[in-house]
This record gives C-alpha cells, structure tokens and sequence, in this order.
C-alpha cells in the first residue's frame, strides 16, 4: 500500500478529522442502553446547532437521498402538487422522487449555472394555492450555485405550502439558518460538511411541516417520521442506527462548536475568494453567475482543449488530488473543488500545485507558480 499523501477535494465524501477516523475505529456498543441514549442526546443537541434549529432532527442510517425521500413521502400524498427546482443534477432528483410517489411536480427549469428567481416560485404560489410543498437545493453542486433560500422562505411562509430545502452539500459550509427564516424542512448528509463517511441522513421539521405529516396518506415504513417521532422523545430510535458513525458524529460535531459555525462560515468564504483569484490567474474562469456562485464547493470552466475528464483521471491516479468533473452536458468542461468539512488551505494549496502541473502537461498556457504565489499570499 503506498505511502504517498493524497488529497479529497471533492464536494463528498470528504477528508476524514483524526477525531472522527479514531472515533470509527472504537469497538461497537448496543444500541438499547443509556450509554447510547446519552450519544443520541448529544448528537441531537449538536445537530440542532449546525441546523440552526430548536426543531426535531430525526437521523436515518442511509444517503442524504434517504432523507430527501423522506421529506417527500412523509409529507405529501398521491395527487398532491409539489414546486421542484430544477438547476442541476440534484435538484432534478426532487422532480425524481415526487413522480415515484404519485405527487405531481411543477417544475421550474432553471439554466445550470444560475439560481432561481424566487419570484418565480412565488407566482406559482400565487397562481395554484393548491400547491403543498416547494422542494429546493441550497448548494447545486453540480453547478457550484448557492440558492437564496431566505428570500423563498420569505415568500413560502406566506403560504400554506411548505418549503424543504435540500442542504446535503450546503450544511456546515454556508449559511442556512432553519428557524430564523422558517425553513420548514431541511434535509442532509454525512460525508460533506460534517465530516464523516456517508451512511447518515439527516432531516429537521417545522410544526408546519407536522401538519402535513399528519394528513399524509404515502407509504412509508422505515423512513415514517411519526415512527421517529415517537422514538426520539424517549431519546432512542426506531429501528437499529448506525452506531459507530453517530458516535464519530459527535466528534465532528464538537470540531464545528470548538471553531464556531460562523467561524467555520468565514472560513470557507476565504477559500472560496481565493480559490477564483488562484483559478482565473492561471487562464481558469468561474462557470456560475458570481453572484449566486456558491463558498461550499467552487465549479472552474475549463479551455476547450483541455479534456475535463482526462485531467481529472490525470489529477487523482497519477497525482492522488482528487478533484470533481462535470456532470452530465457540464461532463469534460468543468472542474469542481470543494470547500466544506474537514478541507483546509494547506489542500488547497496542493491542490493547485498539481493543477497547475497537469494543465500545463496537456498543453494549457499558463504562468508557472501564478495560483499557488496567490494561495500564499491570500490564504496561508
């Protein structure tokens, strides 16, 4: 097994605290005790502050897609309406969900690249008060987009529909304040800002969101929130959870308390600023509008003669930094680097020490050292 460092720069899973890789390597306990309530305790505490929330949140041991699914078939029923925005791959995967269910979407197609405009929904609101839920995505990461959600949420509370907010890739590495702008639903996962491997979703309801919950008629069993529901307030689960990655779940947990969630914020803000500069210094431009460009992971229009794909192959197999292609009709024209979790400045700066090395190997005219003189500068 080689011995060489390599780097995760991909918007998840991401790099792993010692913390956490200690916490995962400790011998299993049972689930059915009070030294486990104790955790579950903690964790939830600890959940509710990176949340921002005073609400419920409910854990599944699955994908941050379990818990997407959850949200759909926990509050809606066959034949219900729901808003899907489509901007990216994962928001296509709301559209995915409610058709698998019987709801109807109405979908607002958004151009990759660009946010929605909130106004947009709130027209459709508007126009069919019969619409029950808006499903949106904080941070598109195929796209490098970050949506405002405190501007739909201001428009949503309005109404009697609810708004989810897919936050998987966003939790912990940009702003979203659950209560303070009355989010009704948040959804997330393990392996991104919270540092852990993937295994874990997460979701947080509203009391409006329990009103729907109560009169949806969808199958469900395992992901059942009132199931959850009924379980969390004796501080246990409904079904075996997975214990080792809770347990790590704290220790990440107590990183993101120990450095501040706002801290954490600025942080990352600081790296994505200078992740650009290093980009367009070295002939790189920024895919997404600027203004909408998210600080959780950064998308990097590549040259036409550069094969996105190749570099990124080129990148992690021969020079172990993992970075992000495109995805779908983005495939071979975009990279992606992350910001979120456990990535730090000195990745960054690695990072595009290789970078720089593989455009150049693939015949990209660039400045040597242009980037990296900048991330010493700016960032280290």
């Amino acid at each position: 097994m080689s011995s060489k460092k390599t780097y995760l720069l991909t918007p998840g899973p991401t790099p792993l605290p010692p913390e956490v890789m200690e916490a995962l390597s400790r011998q299993i306990i049972h689930h059915r005790t009070s030294q486990f309530r104790d955790i579950l305790k903690q964790a939830e505490e600890g959940l509710q502050y990176v949340f921002q929330t005073k609400n419920d949140v409910f854990i599944f041991a699955s994908s941050g897609t379990g818990a997407m699914e959850a949200a759909v078939c926990n509050l809606l029923s066959a034949g219900d309406k729901a808003i899907t925005v489509e901007g990216g791959k994962f928001g296509e995967r709301w559209t995915e969900i409610c058709k698998s269910y019987g709801v109807e979407p109405i979908v607002v197609e958004v151009e990759w690249g660009k946010s929605v405009e909130p106004k947009v929904i709130g027209d459709l609101l508007k126009k069919d008060k019969s619409i029950k839920a808006v499903f949106t995505t904080l941070c598109e990461t195929s796209t490098g987009v970050t949506a405002d959600i405190k501007t739909i949420a201001d428009i949503v509370k309005k109404t009697s529909a609810v708004l989810v907010v897919d936050a998987i890739s966003g939790l912990g590495a940009v702003d979203i304040q659950t209560d303070n702008w009355e989010v009704d639903v948040v959804v997330a996962g393990s392996q991104k800002g919270l540092m852990l491997p993937p295994g874990l979703g997460f979701l947080s309801t509203s009391e409006k969101a329990w009103k729907l919950i109560e009169e949806s008629k969808l199958p469900k069993y395992y992901f059942d929130l009132k199931k959850a529901k009924k379980a969390l307030d004796k501080t246990d689960t409904a079904f075996t959870p997975a214990i080792g990655l809770i347990i790590a779940l704290n220790e990440a947990l107590d990183i993101i308390k120990k450095e501040g969630l706002q801290n954490v914020f600025k942080r990352f803000a600081k790296m994505t600023e200078v992740t650009r500069n290093a980009a367009e210094a070295i002939g790189l431009s920024l895919f997404p509008d600027k203004g909408c460009a998210s600080n959780a992971v950064v998308a990097l229009r590549l040259p036409d003669s550069i094969d996105g794909a190749a570099l990124v192959k080129t990148m992690r197999d021969v020079n172990g930094v993992g970075l992000a292609g495109g995805q779908a009709q983005l495939k071979g024209k975009i990279i992606r680097i992350a910001h979120m979790g456990y990535i730090k400045e000195e990745d960054i700066l690695a990072g595009f020490e290789v970078l720089e090395k593989v455009l150049a190997e693939m015949g990209h005219k660039l400045t040597a050292g242009a980037s990296v003189k900048i991330i010493k500068e700016q960032l280290l």
